[in-house]
């Protein structure tokens, strides 16, 4: 049939015809919709119908196995599915950060439409946001399926890929987006920093360089190089490279607390005047202020004036606490129902699961308890390597939960009795497999310092057996002070309240204390203050546990030229100094509701187990 225009008077009647032919022959709906547009360029209904028709197209071109000819009429779908007006007031809602109405919207859209790829990959962002990031990789699975170049939804698969610290399969679709446009900014960002969590630290310098000589008036690229020569070692070029940033963009907080969070960094009269100054905005986001509350907390903890020092720490965190969710009753209740599954009797049952692997050396605890040093010396003996905070223990206790959303109830970790030797052992070379990438030296042995895999030891004893566990312990108001300074990039949302805090800290003694009776011997614990004061003796220590035999360059773990990917980056660069360790009594006149949260256990550390 013709897509020639029937005579008609109107563009209703001309509208109807084309909505009629897309129900039939959608290749001659596309020819009336550009008919109409030739007369009338820009109109909306045509362009929706345009849309619409060339998603139809696909559908047909899919089922006929025609997966190139598909990828085309989907990719012209996408083109000028922007018109949607159901999609325009659902990417209105997301701009402003209004989740349940766009989810709600993008649902109905497509159940009517299942194959429209721009809603697909819009429903994907809803569920990153939400941090059902499982969920995201589906759909935007999905959307490469129907169109595989579509390449904005390829490099948000890489996103949602690197989130999960899945970082061979982001380092893939980052490679094969930018394929389809190997100097696109943002594609060769992403892979730096993926390139950055696989260790692979000058390669990520190298890349970040490269994009600042093509694009140098980008503020936050900046930012990023800084944090990767900081994560290389190099201090002086990195704090170029944040001032750089901040000469482009001087409301950017973020690069302020990078700065700050170099820790040994000072900051001069005229950059302290001017993050005052951002401070005094009554346009500053939300975002930039609280990054400027930590900045300014910093630089007036290191002029000693600790009054003010504490006020912008503590509006910082408030302000940090109102955009997270946090309820530290989950956390009472995970050791709740750990303690009540995970018993002695338990274990012995269990004994031989998992695999022969003495690989791994776990290192767990609290942020700023001193682990990033503990680390630094095992990795400085010739027979380990340090790697980073490994999210693959906490990634495989969220897939055997079940739960995809906070609302659902975990299984986990009652989940651990049902599962058999077999079942433990193939969770033991999952993790080894998941890990081999980081491991760039081939040492017989690997660190894991991911502080929060005390609320794992039971999986870990169950699946790698021969593994060592450290636990990094600190004073406890020392320990909780230090993370309610720090802002973290991601995570640690227990940290952003002095009693969310507290009360994190005293589950996780009463958890380790618990994990100590069931596990007798298994776990190491290094007490931070008494590594500073007598070191040979505590590395001695920790040396014979990890069955090492002892070697000097672990008391030389300063000179160690590694990557650090932690806030504690700078200081384990230097020898150790004790001036660190009471400096919280600084700010003990405020540090009332901290106490009150971690009670009996402030006045029994360190006797306390």
């Amino acid at each position: 049939m013709s897509a020639t225009p029937e005579p008609h008077g109107t563009l209703d009647l001309a509208l109807a015809h084309a909505a009629r032919l897309l129900e039939r022959e959608p290749a001659a709906a596309v020819e009336q919709a550009h008919e109409i547009l030739r007369v009338l360029p820009g109109q909306p209904q045509a362009l929706w119908l345009l849309a619409n028709a060339w998603r139809a197209i696909g559908d047909q071109l899919t089922a006929l196995s025609d997966t190139e000819g598909a990828d085309r009429a989907y990719a012209e779908s996408l083109r000028f599915s922007s018109n949607d007006p159901r999609l325009i007031v659902a990417g209105a809602h997301l701009c402003e950060g209004r989740i349940a109405p766009a989810e709600a919207l993008l649902r109905e859209h497509l159940k009517k439409h299942p194959t429209d790829i721009a809603a697909i990959r819009m429903f994907a962002e809803v569920a990153a946001r939400l941090g059902r990031y499982g969920d995201a990789e589906n759909l935007l699975h999905r959307c490469l399926e129907l169109s595989p170049s579509f390449v904005s939804a390829r490099h948000n698969l890489a996103v949602v890929l690197h989130r999960q610290q899945k970082v061979e399969q982001a380092l893939l679709e980052v490679d094969r987006a930018l394929a389809l446009e190997p100097r696109n900014p943002g594609f060769r960002n992403l892979k730096a920093a993926v390139l950055s969590r696989m260790g692979e630290s000058q390669r990520s310098i190298d890349l970040y360089r490269e994009v600042l000589v093509d694009f140098p008036h980008q503020p936050k690229v900046w930012m990023s190089y800084g944090h990767a020569l900081k994560t290389g070692g190099k201090r002086a070029e990195s704090i170029e490279a944040y001032r750089k940033s901040i000469e482009l963009a001087p409301n950017l907080g973020e690069s302020y607390w990078s700065l700050a969070n170099l820790k040994t960094f000072r900051f001069t009269p005229a950059e302290v005047e001017a993050m005052r100054a951002q401070l005094a905005r009554t346009d500053l986001n939300e975002t930039d202020r609280f990054h400027f509350e930590f900045a300014l907390g910093k630089a007036m903890e290191d002029e000693a004036r600790y009054e003010e020092s504490f006020g912008h720490y503590s509006r910082g965190n408030a302000l940090r606490r109102t955009g997270i969710q946090y309820d530290a009753a989950e956390t009472r209740d995970h050791v709740r129902r750990s303690k009540a599954t995970l018993t002695r009797e338990f274990f012995a049952s269990r004994a031989g699961s998992g695999t022969d692997a003495p690989d791994p050396i776990f290192i767990v605890g609290l942020p700023r308890s001193g682990s990033t040093l503990v680390e630094q010396i095992l990795s400085s003996h010739s027979s380990v390597e340090g790697t980073m905070e490994l999210p693959d223990i906490i990634g495989m206790a969220r897939a055997l939960s079940g739960r995809k959303l906070r609302s659902q109830e975990s299984r986990y970790p009652e989940v651990l009795a049902t599962l058999d030797a077999k079942d433990f052992h193939a969770l033991g070379e999952q993790y080894l497999s998941q890990t081999r990438i980081q491991r760039k030296r081939g040492a017989p042995f690997f660190i894991d310092k991911m502080p929060n895999n005390f609320q794992h030891i039971g999986l870990i004893h169950l699946a790698l057996p021969r593994a060592k566990i450290i636990d990094a312990r600190r004073h406890p108001l020392g320990c909780c002070f230090s993370g309610f300074k720090q802002h973290f990039a991601r995570g640690q949302h227990f940290s952003y309240s002095l009693e969310d805090i507290g009360h994190y800290y005293r589950d996780y003694v009463e958890l380790m204390a618990h994990f100590d009776e069931a596990l007798p011997g298994r776990i190491h614990r290094v007490y931070y203050e008494r590594m500073i004061d007598d070191t040979e003796t505590e590395v001695r220590r920790l040396l014979a546990y990890c069955g090492l035999p002892f070697e000097a360059q672990c008391l030389r773990f300063h000179e160690n030229d590694r990557a650090v990917r932690t806030a504690s980056s700078e200081q384990v660069r230097t020898p150790i100094y004790r001036e660190g360790v009471d400096h919280w009594r600084h700010y003990e006149p405020w540090l009332g509701p901290l106490e009150a949260a971690l009670g009996p256990v402030v006045d029994a550390y360190p006797t306390m187990q």
